[in-house]
């Protein structure tokens, strides 16, 4: 757990949550330069439940109106955004125990469901059924009912 403390996700992850809870101004100033340092783009009014990791530093994008369930893990160029029209119009909300895996983009009003591995470079844009892997562009949809065992780091 002392190693995860120098993180650059877990520093960046401290301040988003201070300043969601506290609109304090040296909170605010500190999380901004933390944001554009480690390119994370997560806004403090985001929902996002406990558990969150983010293991590396590189660009994260997420929706603010997007919601994050507990132990979702995040790699470095993911992208959670919105469809601005169509039947999928909305933003997605991710359940618990999602591992999202580097450069995988979900987008529009769907659900990813409990228990879900998203692999590298993914392009997600329909609902996830629980326990399952979603692989490839455009993704596909195995079953799985250890999809994220030994992926998810320091579940709470």
């Amino acid at each position: 757990m002392l190693t995860s403390i120098k993180l650059p996700g877990f520093y960046f992850t401290v301040l988003l949550r201070l300043n969601s809870k506290y609109k304090f101004f040296p909170f605010r100033v500190l999380y901004e330069l933390s944001s554009r340092k480690y390119g994370f783009q997560i806004r403090p009014n985001t929902k996002i439940g406990p558990g969150l990791y983010i293991g590396h530093f590189g660009s994260i994008i997420i929706n603010e109106n997007a919601i994050l369930g507990s132990n979702i893990n995040l790699s470095p160029g993911v992208v959670v955004g919105q469809f601005n029209r169509g039947r999928k119009k909305g933003v997605p909300v991710l359940n618990d125990k999602i591992w999202v895996g580097s450069n995988a983009i979900i987008v529009g009003g769907i659900t990813i469901g409990d228990n879900v591995l998203i692999a590298s470079g993914a392009y997600v844009n329909f609902d996830v059924p629980p326990n399952s892997m979603v692989i490839g562009n455009p993704g596909v949809i195995k079953s799985n009912l250890t999809a994220t065992q030994n992926y998810i780091n320091y579940t709470i």
